[in-house]
């Protein structure tokens, strides 16, 4: 029987980074694998990202040069520019199919989400058939022999739970709970909330497309 291996214990900044590269592998195929710039660029953006970070290249360098270690990341070289470039190696160290790394880079970028965050949030990584699909990959990634999620318990006022990833501790998983918790009774216009973060990622989409542009 094939040993099972280990899940790495990744810092907060490994996990922004491998994150990044798992999602941009998905929404910006053309650009992927990724510069040094470019990643520093998706590590830092102000949307889809709990909490929002501002590292600086040598941070995002120290933590791939750790994932490399791991065997998580891996250099390409070639084609029109000579600068090294990073991809995730994820998929292939672990038996996961393209569901669920999306859900991990989910998970790894903007902390603790329920299913129906996870199914609204994961258009441009994977279109899942619907929630129920999404409850079966989470129900897999945390019940096989080894388990990449757990659910956490519900909150008071919850009417889902959240489930967060086991590749490292996250230390703002309990205040986001107990925030999570909060706002929950008092729910804002969902619809306009919903617009408000749409346009958000637009924005964001459009700086990152240039800064794509300006590094390539």
């Amino acid at each position: 029987m094939e040993e099972i291996k280990a899940l790495p214990d990744l810092s907060a900044e490994e996990q922004r980074v491998l994150g990044s590269l798992i999602e941009k592998s998905r929404t910006t195929p053309d650009y992927y694998p990724m510069t040094l710039n470019g990643l520093t660029a998706a590590c830092n953006q102000k949307s889809s990202r709990n909490p929002v970070v501002n590292y600086d290249e040598e941070t995002v360098t120290l933590a791939l040069n750790a994932l490399k270690i791991k065997g998580l990341i891996s250099t390409a070289t070639g084609g029109s520019s000579r600068a090294i470039k990073y991809k995730h190696n994820l998929g292939i160290v672990y038996p996961l199919v393209p569901s669920e790394l999306s859900i991990l880079s989910l998970l790894l970028l903007r902390g603790p989400l329920t299913p129906g965050e996870i199914n609204s949030n994961s258009g441009r990584l994977y279109e899942f058939d619907s929630i129920e699909e999404v409850l079966e990959r989470l129900q897999k990634l945390s019940n096989e022999e080894q388990a990449f999620v757990k659910q956490l318990p519900k909150k008071v006022g919850q009417k889902e739970a959240r489930f967060i990833h086991l590749l490292g501790e996250q230390a703002n998983a309990a205040e986001v709970e107990s925030q999570a918790s909060e706002t929950t009774i008092f729910q804002p216009n969902e619809a306009l909330e919903n617009r408000i973060l749409k346009l958000e990622q637009e924005v964001e989409d459009l700086k990152e497309l240039v800064n794509l542009l300006m590094d390539k």
